[in-house]
């Protein structure tokens, strides 16, 4: 494995940052921290880099322990999601700047910075200053001075952030295929769900300072470990609510009821949980398996091509993200579907009933 972490936790004062935390990351592939606002991404980057010493456990890296070696003794870039460059050097020279330090020759520097500026449309700006690009050029210079370096760890805490769309949807197909050739390990932080879909590679999911699962970004995504996992791997947030089983079916709110599949029949009697994206709970009658609730509008957000509809559905409150433009208005009842063939069983402790 290029980097792993062996019960690493970080304590500053009375809080603990990362809890104790065993992961090993795939060498040469897209590793991706997925996890909300102070779930604890960018102190697990720091740790990996050698920014911040870890308060136990061990960080290892191509099979040796670098716990305790220095961030300048370590073949590592990191990019934030506030740009850092030099405000004194050009585009040029801030790009170029870990290969003259490396005694890279000129000419190779001159093709190695042409082909990085190419990629992320900065050749144009390579004889400017900092002070005079926008904030999206500054970070796709951070950017190509840590693609320039051909480093064996690359670390970027949400790179893309402060980049207009256009450019984020072309960087979000390039990057991996490009990190692909370098053959480095690279561990990207984010915040959104649809961002780790998109890059593929592996996916850890943290929540409050703690991994709670990390495999392939599509099977974290269709098979999380816990109710937990699942809520972190949605965006609108996954809808949940308390189900009893008795014999055959599944009952919820006293009145709606759906058969128990063939996978599920040996389960007991009893009190479960069901989680459910909000694109398998929609106005349409998406098929068979669906059935039909209704609900009551708290409000309506209408993007593009896509109407997200929040509602009160007996005790619960739920999201549901339909196909079309659906002005709806708050007290409005609606009739919906819910797709019963997608949702997720929990057990007693939030575990996936597989």
């Amino acid at each position: 494995m290029a980097i792993e972490l062996k019960d690493v936790c970080k304590i500053v004062g009375v809080d603990t940052h990362i809890h104790d935390t065993s992961l090993k990351l795939e060498e040469g592939r897209f590793n991706i921290l997925l996890g909300t606002t102070l779930s604890g991404k960018t102190t697990l980057l720091r740790l990996m880099a050698g920014l911040e010493p870890p308060s136990r456990g061990e960080i290892w890296f191509k099979e040796r322990n670098v716990t305790g070696v220095a961030v300048q003794k370590r073949n590592v870039a990191m990019v934030y999601q506030q740009f850092i460059n030099y405000p004194n050097f050009s585009v040029y020279d801030n790009i170029a700047s870990p290969l003259k330090v490396l005694g890279i020759a000129s000419q190779e520097i001159k093709e190695r910075v042409r082909r990085v500026a190419d990629l992320l449309q900065i050749t144009p700006m390579l004889a400017r200053m900092p002070s005079e690009l926008s904030g999206g050029q500054q970070q796709r210079t951070a950017l190509a001075r840590a693609l320039i370096k051909e480093s064996d760890l690359i670390l970027l805490d949400e790179p893309l952030a402060n980049l207009d769309y256009k450019l984020r949807e072309e960087l979000r197909e390039e990057l991996p295929k490009l990190f692909a050739q370098s053959g480095a390990t690279v561990v990207y932080a984010t915040t959104e769900p649809a961002e780790a879909l998109l890059l593929g590679g592996y996916t850890a999911t943290l929540h409050e300072g703690r991994v709670t699962q990390y495999g392939p970004t599509a099977q974290v995504y269709r098979e999380p470990r816990d109710l937990l996992s699942a809520r972190v791997f949605s965006d609108p947030p996954i809808n949940t609510a308390s189900i009893t089983k008795r014999g055959d079916r599944f009952h919820y709110n006293g009145a709606t009821s759906w058969p128990v599949t063939a996978r599920l029949a040996g389960l007991a009697d009893g009190p479960y949980t069901i989680g459910f994206r909000p694109h398998h709970i929609t106005l349409e009658h998406a098929n068979t398996e669906a059935i039909s609730v209704r609900g009551k509008v708290v409000v309506t957000e209408i993007s593009g091509s896509e109407s997200v509809i929040h509602m009160h559905i007996g005790s619960d409150t739920w999201v549901s993200l339909s196909h079309g433009i659906h002005p709806l208005r708050r007290g409005d009842e609606v009739e919906l579907f819910l797709q019963t063939d997608h949702c997720f069983y929990f057990d007693a402790d939030e575990r996936l009933i597989p």
